[in-house]
């Protein structure tokens, strides 16, 4: 029976996946208006004056769809995603397709990104029904939730058939949904179920040799990333390949990185004008981009940015680092130092008409009389020719030379060609900003501002910037004031002035993570023991004892079809491997067995995919690289402490951690480690120390030595 209605899913037909958009309605009448309209979510709030009945995803909406016995429509989407702008548009606000929504359904519109939860869980099942997944997603579920049907973008006329077929279907033989929803739901559950791995398990160099090995073969030798398009940038792989290529002293790893990085950076996913890189690009050179800028890229790729300048100092990176951080304090920034969320991919084009990327892209005849005499020289500098070409005879910017290579092909000094790259900038970011601007999706998420809030760290810590501190702390006093509930836990929401919804796994995970890297760089304790308590707060509410992993939602969270347990890494490493690794440093710090045990488990139960597929398992790769060879506490006492340790974090030394005090310190590390009038650093693995060095060059020298 299950064979045959999946028969029956394949004839409705699946919709492609992509992405989409939002903010806050102007202030008019309306003809419709539902229940999203007191909600805070720009993505809701968007589709809060659709003809369709919209609810928000709450206990008291699937309550009614039980009682009036209808199916769910579960449409889940995003504020800066294209596609799911294009679905609203041609079904959502039709009133045709409303009433047949209205009458035999009751449709819940999602906010991803605030119930990342909910999006796990049906997309696991979209992706098990369709073999792919993306947004927008819609799903027709029961009315306890078990999902039936699903797919991502549907053009009206299919909607409307696979919704009618649907319905009369409910009506006439419930019997084989609900069949066929038992199968799915078993499957999705048994999805969630780790394989716990109690072999006695030695961690080598040998294994990580052959997933890279592996991994290997699908690398773009031309344009950088893998030999696929789309191409998403994926920050935790290439910071793991960069400490592989390190620490494997393999120049091929390393060579690869550097050019993928290039290429990021030239291609047109890279705003050369305002900063900031786009979601992924469409195309294999890194050209096309999906326009949406989400947080999330911008603050991992910082991170990624910075440690590579910290290894190789070349110039292009700190370029890179800058201009997006002045994109994100200009443009995704408020005032309390919380980070927002995005900016949406599409934006009015001069005929008023929403196109996606209109804000970015150029027309020749509209720069050349922008830039009068140096439009010849920018031209070939980016490549206003059939390689930037893009549609309807719209540019988008893309490098493909270096300055140094540029300015000898050129004829020109590389001052003097920066010095006209800067003046082009400036004169058309002031023009950009007189098109109607991207709509900005204005909530704030515990999680992304973590890794925006990590992106800071890691940049001033290869470049000193004081200001870049300074608006780390900013934002970590937002995520302590606003965020840490009175319980210890964490709130995943905030929007005008109000914080809400229970915190995620990736919540606790990605604080714990940048409130340890803010000790690193502050040496102030408080870092450390917040990183502490909201640990122990996340065994007390999510972790699985069977697994010895963590839940992605808390037990204080309504009860779903299945309780997910996220292993995978993403764009964004996985809350589980976020948490082995914060793990095992915080065992370091607090001399904590347990957590060092539990982390060593999780890592052991995952290691069969990592070997087969580590580029979703980088992170947890991560780890397996400090497991492996030596791992040392770096721990810094008397008082030119911060100094030296501002000098120590300029260098990419990925296997340490580091303590620092200028006083008698209660942490374990400091005990019986302070002489009086002396600065001294120590070099210690598991606590055992070699004796103290006074020289900070002393120390680097064999730092450097021990990194391979």
């Amino acid at each position: 029976m299950f064979k045959l209605f999946f028969a029956f899913l394949i004839i409705l037909g699946f919709g492609n996946c992509k992405s989409q958009n939002n903010q806050n309605i102007p202030m008019k009448s309306y003809k419709f208006t539902n229940d999203l309209i007191n909600e805070t979510s720009p993505y809701l709030l968007q589709h809060a004056h659709n003809p369709v009945n919209w609810k928000p995803w709450k206990p008291g909406s699937l309550e009614q769809a039980k009682k009036e016995n209808k199916l769910l429509i579960i449409s889940i989407g995003y504020a800066a995603c294209h596609w799911c702008h294009v679905m609203e548009h041609e079904s959502f606000e039709d009133t045709i397709v409303a009433k047949l929504m209205n009458e035999n359904f009751i449709s819940i519109k999602i906010d991803r990104e605030e119930r990342p939860d909910v999006d796990q869980v049906y997309m696991t099942a979209v992706q098990m029904m369709t073999g792919r997944g993306g947004w927008p997603m819609n799903v027709i579920a029961l009315p306890d939730g078990r999902p039936v049907w699903g797919g991502t973008y549907f053009p009206k006329d299919r909607w409307m058939s696979a919704l009618k077929q649907l319905a009369e279907m409910w009506e006439k033989e419930p019997e084989k949904l609900i069949e066929y929803a038992e199968g799915l739901t078993a499957k999705v559950k048994q999805s969630d179920l780790i394989r716990v791995n109690n072999d006695e398990t030695n961690f080598t160099r040998h294994f990580l040799k052959q997933s890279i090995e592996k991994w290997e073969r699908n690398f773009d030798y031309r344009y950088g990333g893998t030999r696929q398009a789309p191409k998403f940038p994926l920050p935790n792989n290439y910071e793991l390949l960069l400490r592989y290529g390190i620490k494997a002293q393999d120049r091929d790893i390393l060579k690869f990185v550097e050019l993928t990085l290039e290429r990021m950076a030239f291609g047109g996913i890279y705003d050369h004008i305002g900063g900031g890189f786009a979601r992924y690009s469409t195309d294999e050179k890194w050209h096309i981009p999906h326009f949406e800028k989400m947080l999330y890229d911008n603050g991992q790729l910082v991170s990624l940015y910075s440690k590579a300048y910290a290894f190789s100092k070349k110039e292009l990176y700190k370029e890179v680092v800058y201009e997006t951080l002045e994109f994100v304090e200009r443009e995704l920034t408020g005032d309390i130092g919380v980070f927002y969320s995005s900016l949406d991919a599409d934006s009015d084009d001069e005929h008023g008409h929403l196109e996606e990327g209109a804000y970015y892209v150029w027309i020749k005849d509209n720069l050349k009389s922008i830039l009068g005499g140096d439009f010849e020289l920018f031209k070939e500098y980016y490549n206003i020719n059939n390689y930037g070409k893009w549609e309807k005879g719209k540019y988008v910017l893309i490098k493909d030379l270096s300055d140094e290579e540029f300015s000898e092909k050129y004829n020109i000094s590389v001052e003097k060609l920066k010095k006209k790259v800067n003046k082009w900038k400036e004169i058309l970011l002031k023009e950009r900003e007189n098109r109607s601007s991207p709509r900005l999706d204005d909530k704030t998420l515990t999680s992304w501002n973590a890794l925006m809030l990590k992106g800071y760290i890691d940049a001033y810590k290869a470049f000193g910037e004081k200001h870049f501190l300074d608006v780390a702390l900013k934002n970590a006093k937002f995520i302590v004031e606003k965020q840490m509930k009175e319980d210890g836990g964490l709130f995943h929401n905030y929007k005008n002035g109000t914080s809400n919804i229970n915190a995620y796994l990736e919540d606790y995970s990605t604080v714990i993570d940048v409130f340890i890297e803010l000790y690193q760089v502050t040496t102030d304790n408080k870092w450390l023991v917040l990183a502490k308590k909201l640990t122990d707060y996340s065994f007390l509410h999510f972790f699985d004892n069977k697994s010895n992993m963590f839940f992605f939602t808390s037990d204080e969270d309504h009860k779903m079809i299945t309780r997910k347990i996220e292993t995978y890494d993403g764009v964004i490493s996985s809350s589980n491997s976020i948490m082995a690794n914060n793990l095992f440093k915080l065992s370091h710090y607090f001399e904590n067995k347990m957590y060092r045990r539990v982390a060593e488990q999780m890592l052991k139960n995952i290691l069969s995919q990592a070997k087969q597929y580590a580029s979703g398992f980088s992170n947890w790769l991560n780890l397996y690289c400090d497991l492996t060879g030596e791992f040392y506490e770096v721990v810094i006492t008397g008082q030119n402490a911060v100094s030296v340790l501002e000098n120590i974090n300029r260098r990419y030394l990925p296997n340490i951690l580091i303590a620092a005090s200028v006083r008698e310190n209660d942490l374990p590390l400091f005990e019986n480690r302070f002489v009086n009038d002396k600065t001294l650093i120590y070099t210690c693995i598991d606590g055992a120390c070699k004796l103290p060095v006074d020289n900070i060059d002393d120390f680097l020298k064999g730092m450097m030595d021990h990194l391979r």
